[in-house]
């Protein structure tokens, strides 16, 4: 089997029609047709049910697309893959990560990205704000959390726990929450921007969202963080923010039983910025090196 062969039968099962799939290919339609009917004699299956107005494709068929589709996928990113060893990567990458984030993770990765690319340049923005990546002219934006819908692509890069938690001293002059519920009565410190704030629990094996209020709001994790330690009321933040508080037992988790669901990390880039192989070469790094850090 060859993968020329393979390119053909995927390129004619996405137009449905010979003659398109010629036309995207540059080949006669008659050399396609040849081609699939070869594929067909080498698999000894039948893949496409012809008639006079389109193709259909069998099961058999949609099964091998599929197969086929992930197979020359792959293919595609060895060559891109070997192409940048050969060339190696250059150019300006303007990105935008959350502070805390970009601090305690981000930084040392961009680091020693560059030590290995020595041509490419980076214009980093570390901050909490949701930029507008096409109107401000980012190349790249990290993005934690539930996404909106958008014309960006998003590559998810990892998996981070979410932890409820809240010093000492709160929990004994405050006491200690049972329940989700028992959120309403007590004082919760809130990361984001303005508008309600409900925190998520797994509630009966449920995800539920309980409407939460409190003393202080801010954009940044690590202000609510400290707040939370001096004794201000119970966060709910990514684990990588209060990781070091909870070991150092400034902070108790609370709510354990309830666990939240993890959040996503992701890259989002603008749709004219896919081929950009310095983008596809950071992403897929930083999809290799954070779940040595932390898995959620």
């Amino acid at each position: 089997m060859q993968l020329d062969d393979m390119r053909i039968f995927v390129a004619t099962v996405d137009a449905r029609n010979f003659t398109a799939a010629a036309h995207r290919l540059a080949l006669s339609k008659q050399f396609v047709s040849r081609r699939v009917m070869a594929l067909e004699e080498t698999l000894g299956v039948q893949l496409l049910i012809r008639n006079t107005r389109k193709l259909a494709v069998t099961d058999l068929g949609q099964e091998f697309y599929e197969r086929a589709k992930r197979i020359l996928g792959e293919v595609e990113d060895a060559e891109q893959a070997m192409s940048v060893r050969r060339a190696g990567l250059r150019g300006l990458l303007r990105v935008s990560a959350p502070m805390s984030f970009g601090m305690t993770h981000l930084s040392p990765l961009v680091a020693s990205f560059l030590r290995e690319h020595g041509d490419v340049r980076f214009d980093m923005e570390l901050s909490d704000r949701t930029v507008d990546v096409i109107g401000e002219g980012f190349d790249m934006a990290i993005r934690i959390g539930t996404l909106p819908d958008s014309t960006l692509i998003a590559q998810k890069l990892v998996d981070i726990r979410m932890v409820a938690c809240c010093s000492p001293g709160y929990l004994r002059r405050r006491g200690t929450p049972k329940a989700p519920a028992d959120l309403a009565r007590h004082a919760c410190l809130l990361y984001g921007h303005g508008g309600a704030v409900s925190w998520e629990f797994v509630v009966d094996g449920v995800v539920k969202n309980v409407e939460v209020n409190g003393p202080l709001r801010a954009n940044n994790g690590e202000l609510i963080r400290d707040a939370a330690v001096a004794g201000l009321g119970i966060v709910r933040l990514p684990d990588f923010i209060v990781e070091n508080a909870l070991k150092a037992g400034q902070l108790v988790p609370v709510l354990e039983a309830f666990l939240p669901p993890a959040v996503s990390v992701y890259a989002v880039y603008p749709q004219h910025r896919q081929t950009s192989l310095t983008i596809r070469a950071f992403v897929e790094f930083l999809r290799e090196q954070l779940p040595k850090k932390w898995i959620a």
